[in-house]
């Protein structure tokens, strides 16, 4: 029996449409790991998912509609007592659903407690790619009470953001997950609207007040630096 056969039969006609949408075309798979690999690799600048993928499927749910496949777990963080979106998930992608802690491919539809971050797989030094990727949904990248300043790879000097919608103590609980580099987890942030940024584990996040949030933080663009990135996942993955 599939997952979409064990949905009562009147929520079912609706779970068929949402897993419609949420199998990804080759072409709009191909868009959103692009957008992944690039905020990831420019963490604190501004991707965009690409517009054809905006609209039914919660644009958190997009990496893992990518990415995920028969031998990668995951996890999706919904309502208590909720498993629609779980549900989608596995039969659009055929990826197991495993608790939180054994996920290497986590997505909420709701708001993140801080301390459930610290839960995600982590990885060893021997296996830092057995860390967790999450991606929680933010309402904007910028106006945020709390300014961050952003340090380390793929960011020329320092980069201060300010995103709106991150749960209350995420600073703190993120530098808990990737004290042990380079084991730890990667982040991204999305907003409805498909803009995502990235916080891989690698970025030192700090909170500073009278921060100013530079221009060049927002790029639309996914270019070059997913290109020099797919090859090292490739690798991993292989």
């Amino acid at each position: 029996m599939t997952a979409l056969e064990m949905v009562p039969a009147a929520d079912a006609a609706g779970t068929a449409e949402l897993v419609a949408a949420a199998k990804l075309r080759p072409a709009q798979a191909q868009g959103v790991f692009r957008a992944v690999l690039d905020a990831l690799a420019r963490p604190g600048t501004v991707t965009r998912f690409p517009p054809d993928v905006i609209g039914v499927v919660p644009s958190a749910l997009l990496p893992v509609l990518a990415l995920a496949d028969l031998g990668t777990g995951v996890h999706v963080l919904e309502e208590d007592g909720s498993r629609r979106w779980s549900d989608v998930v596995r039969v659009a992608t055929n990826a197991p659903a495993v608790p939180l802690e054994k996920a290497r491919l986590a997505a909420a539809v709701r708001p993140v407690a801080a301390e459930e971050i610290p839960r995600l797989a982590r990885g060893t030094a021997d296996a830092p790619e057995d860390g967790a990727v999450l991606c929680l949904p933010v309402t904007a990248l910028e106006g945020g009470p709390s300014a961050w300043r952003l340090s380390g790879p793929g960011v020329p000097g320092e980069r201060d953001i300010a995103p709106q919608g991150v749960p209350e103590g995420f600073v703190v609980a993120r530098a808990e997950a990737v004290g042990g580099f380079p084991a730890g987890v990667d982040l991204l942030l999305a907003t409805p609207d498909g803009r995502v940024m990235g916080l891989p584990r690698s970025t030192t996040v700090t909170i500073v007040a009278g921060a100013v949030i530079p221009a060049d933080a927002v790029d639309d663009t996914t270019g070059a630096a997913a290109d020099a990135m797919a090859g090292v996942v490739a690798e991993e993955e292989d």
